[in-house]
């Protein structure tokens, strides 16, 4: 028989709550000259990271914040033509996924995004792992974990609500 993998709570409710606003702060200070922000989450759990981001957002500030979710295949990213039906051109944007494990995800959703002429770029992410296999580097980073590469971080959702992170 397996033996199971043990499950380590890294960040509870309260905690990833305390990370967002925190994070969501960041962000303003970093474009608190700009008129409006895009705010692009990665498919899934990104996505649910990013929607937050904005609520908290829209609260704290008087930026004109607009949520756009990009759909990648991470396993196998040069498989599916990544769309979305905005212009990006001239903005400031931010990128946000739940986890950065080897920068692969980020790198090729990059890939689509730098196709615009974009006044600003940031990337956003709830858990940075630090096992990086491409040249990424996050600007605004929720919790940051040193891991072993087998080690595994999942990001546990209900609906549209981040309730905790395990390592694995």
């Amino acid at each position: 028989m397996a033996a199971k993998k043990k499950r380590i709570l890294i960040l509870d409710k309260e905690h990833i709550s305390w990370k967002l606003r925190r994070m969501a702060y960041e962000i303003w200070e970093h474009n608190s000259d700009e008129q409006e922000l895009i705010v692009i989450g990665i498919e899934g759990k990104g996505k649910i990271v990013a929607d937050n981001l904005t609520a908290i957002l829209k609260k704290i500030c008087p930026l004109q914040v607009k949520t756009i979710a990009l759909g990648i295949n991470k396993k196998k990213p040069l498989n599916t033509a990544i769309e979305f039906g905005e212009d990006l051109s001239g903005r400031s944007v931010i990128i946000v996924d739940d986890v950065v494990n080897s920068g692969k995800t980020i790198m090729y959703s990059l890939n689509t995004i730098l196709a615009y002429d974009l006044k600003k770029l940031m990337v956003a992410v709830l858990v940075d792992r630090k096992h990086k296999n491409f040249p990424i580097a996050s600007d605004i980073i929720g919790h940051s974990i040193a891991t072993t590469l087998q080690d595994h971080i999942e990001v546990e959702t209900e609906g549209k609500e981040i309730v905790a992170v395990y390592l694995e």
